[in-house]
């Protein structure tokens, strides 16, 4: 699974990160401790990124869903 965060240029790097993280399912606690950064920081930086608007996409492969079979299969039809 990958996540593609539409919009990121409009965050700041610092953004960029706890949005990541965030949308990974981080808690703001642990997001604190690994950018060491106070809980309240992260909430403001979340809080910020949200107004600028981006957009999360998650891109998950057929394949991983099960609905598709080998690779293969996938080159074939393109």
């Amino acid at each position: 699974m990958q996540i593609e965060i539409r919009g990121a240029e409009r965050l700041s790097f610092r953004e960029r990160q706890v949005v990541t993280l965030k949308e990974m399912g981080y808690s703001a606690d642990h997001i604190a401790k690994q950018l060491r950064l106070s809980p309240s920081t992260v909430a403001t930086l979340y809080n910020r990124a949200r107004t600028k608007g981006y957009e999360v996409v998650i891109v998950i492969p057929g394949n991983n869903l099960g609905i598709f079979g080998s690779d293969e299969e996938e080159e074939d039809k393109a």
